[in-house]
């Protein structure tokens, strides 16, 4: 019996740990560019919305895991937010405020934190990012949805 419980965790044990691996990727928001034929400087390798869906009048966090090519030293990130297809807001930042600079070749990951007001109505949103360098007028493009919910005192997700 020794024997056959040493050989399950030898097997459990690898297979738990390989499935931990993955649970980021289950998560992770689908997302496109916003030229499939693009050819951008930084590729985005995924989208994490934290929590998802997002809880008006409570910080979320978006995280985009990407990589690029070449090193940057700087530029401007710029988001776009429309609610069903109409533009509702637009925030610019610098790219360094975003992640750290300079951004050397390799992967690299963005993280923007939001706290959206408690009167945002729910429903489905597109978010559309944009990072230009300071010598490269568009290092990437992509957009992806996301949700937002009601706050504590309401726990429906709409069905928009």
């Amino acid at each position: 019996m020794d024997t056959l419980a040493a050989q399950f965790k030898l097997t459990l044990l690898p297979l738990l740990a390989i499935s931990f691996l993955f649970l980021p990727f289950l998560r992770a928001t689908d997302f496109k560019y916003c030229d499939s034929e693009g050819n951008y400087v930084v590729k985005v390798d995924g989208v994490d919305i934290s929590p998802n869906p997002v809880v008006r009048g409570k910080p979320a966090n978006f995280t985009i895991s990407a990589s690029t090519g070449q090193a940057i030293s700087g530029g401007k990130a710029v988001i776009d937010v429309s609610y069903f297809g109409v533009h509702i807001h637009q925030e610019n930042h610098e790219l360094c405020e975003e992640t750290s600079c300079p951004i050397a070749v390799g992967n690299f990951v963005l993280s923007h934190n939001e706290a959206l007001p408690g009167f945002t109505p729910p429903g489905s949103y597109t978010l559309k990012m944009t990072l230009s360098g300071e010598e490269i007028l568009q290092l990437t493009c992509f957009t992806f949805n996301f949700k937002i919910r009601l706050g504590a005192s309401g726990s429906l997700v709409s069905d928009s």
